[in-house]
């Protein structure tokens, strides 16, 4: 009897040191980017992010930041990097792993999201929870948003029309923009936005689709005069979703109270805080920008913009025959997604 209690005391001395390890283990987040460490990804959102799990968890939950893909790669490597376990968190584009989460792409596609970061940003998150999960299987998603609807900016041409598009080179963030740009008659060139202001400044194409968010932090207003808006009443020419990926064993291997901290701060707070940041970021930088000398900008809308929406109607119909060809019911995946901008745009 005396041995049974001994060994049950010895039992539950382990249990609760096993519990007291868990609640002081310690973890480090490596969390990697394409941009610098000033854009508003990491300085605004992310950095905020991790000081509010940091609280949450006394201390007990750090970050280590990689910005300018400094853990090696180019950025259509960021998901691998996270599934892999090189980088425990990555924010990143699914676009620019061409063809890899293709249900995803019917987002982008001219006329599905509305014009703003945190409208946009709510309404790719209702999508998701709906259709995308398992396009996202490998991976613990944090968060999923959008850039807020595509603008064009040009170093001499000022676009007004969809004529204007015709014969020009603009850099393109994703397969679908570039089929977008296409359809206008214009030449895509895919290229990170680290590279753009270089590209541009040397004549390698003529300009950029680019949201104003990311416009101040690579120096794109240095090199661009002319800039292209969509109308905020109508849907985008196109947009670039963006995505926080965790590694799904890096979450798994966490103590439960950890978890549940991730989790809290994550989600739909995670995209609404990347929505408002967004949104402020880009009313900023176009500001600034408007104030500069030579620069124009020109907002597309009433019959304009109906002619640039309906010359890119080839790309859904393009982007439907490929859908069906992978084994995907496309047309209901963007019915979907234009039920989740409507939801959000009400």
């Amino acid at each position: 009897m005396k041995n049974s209690i001994t060994r049950g005391l010895f039992v539950a001395d382990m249990s609760l040191a096993a519990i007291h390890a868990a609640q002081a283990q310690e973890v480090t987040f490596k969390i990697a980017h394409f941009l610098p460490a000033v854009a508003s990804t990491q300085k605004l959102v992310l950095q905020p992010w991790c000081d509010e799990m940091g609280q949450l968890s006394n201390g007990r939950i750090k970050c280590q930041f990689y910005p300018s893909m400094q853990l090696g790669g180019t950025p259509d490597q960021l998901a691998d990097q996270v599934k892999n376990g090189v980088a425990d968190i990555a924010w990143t584009a699914p676009g620019y792993s061409t063809g890899r989460f293709p249900k995803t792409e019917a987002l982008e596609l001219p006329g599905v999201l509305p014009l703003g970061g945190l409208v946009g940003g709510r309404a790719i998150w209702d999508f998701y929870g709906q259709q995308l999960k398992d396009e996202y299987k490998d991976y613990k998603v944090l968060a999923m948003h959008g850039d807020g609807g595509m603008n064009i900016h040009t170093a001499t041409k000022p676009l007004a029309s969809a004529e204007d598009f015709k014969g020009i080179k603009l850099r393109s963030p994703n397969r679908t923009i570039a089929r977008t740009l296409t359809a206008l008659g214009a030449t895509p060139v895919a290229m990170p936005p680290a590279q753009v202001t270089e590209a541009i400044s040397k004549g390698v194409v003529d300009g950029a689709s680019a949201v104003w968010e990311v416009m101040l932090p690579t120096k794109l207003d240095e090199v661009t005069k002319h800039h292209f808006e969509t109308p905020a009443d109508r849907p985008v020419m196109g947009a670039t979703v963006l995505v926080v990926l965790m590694n799904k064993q890096k979450y798994e291997s966490l103590p439960a109270d950890l978890k549940a901290i991730v989790d809290k701060v994550s989600g739909l707070p995670l995209v609404e805080r990347y929505g408002k940041v967004w949104d402020e970021a880009s009313v900023a930088a176009r500001n600034k920008v408007k104030g500069l000398p030579g620069h124009t900008l020109t907002v597309i809308s009433g019959a304009k913009y109906d002619a640039i929406l309906k010359q890119t109607e080839v790309v859904e119909k393009e982007w439907l025959a490929d859908a069906k060809a992978k084994g995907i019911n496309g047309e209901a995946l963007v019915a979907a997604a234009r039920e989740s901008a409507r939801k959000q745009s009400r």
